[in-house]
Formats: C-alpha cells, structure tokens, sequence
C-alpha cells in the first residue's frame, strides 16, 4: 500500500482539478468549485465486511 493516496474527482462537485493544499498532509484544493477538504484512512474494520451471514436485515 502506498503511503499516499490521490483523489480522482472531488468529493463535492466531481470535478477532476484537484491540487495538493498547503494545509498539510491529506488536504486537497478543487480548482472547479473553490473547495478545500481533508482525506484520511481510519483504519481496518476488526471482523472486516461480512455478506449473507444468516443475521437478517439483509434478506437472507
């Protein structure tokens, strides 16, 4: 996994003109819609992501 990541589209408008901010680590800037925001990782889910387990809400 790279340390990094990139956007592809901003999360507000869709466009493709992002730019890196001066904010610090994670921060982007939109060029479309003036936009600055933050990406993070969180981190892993413990049990991870389970389909069709027979607990219900899911139609099974």
């Amino acid at each position: 996994m790279s340390e990094r990541a990139a956007p592809f589209y901003c999360p507000y408008c869709g466009d493709e003109d992002l730019r890196p901010s001066e904010a610090g680590h994670g921060a982007w800037e939109c060029g479309a819609c003036n936009r600055a925001f933050r990406l993070s990782f969180l981190g892993l889910l413990a049990k991870g992501l389970r389909h069709g387990n027979g607990e219900g809400g899911n139609g099974s």
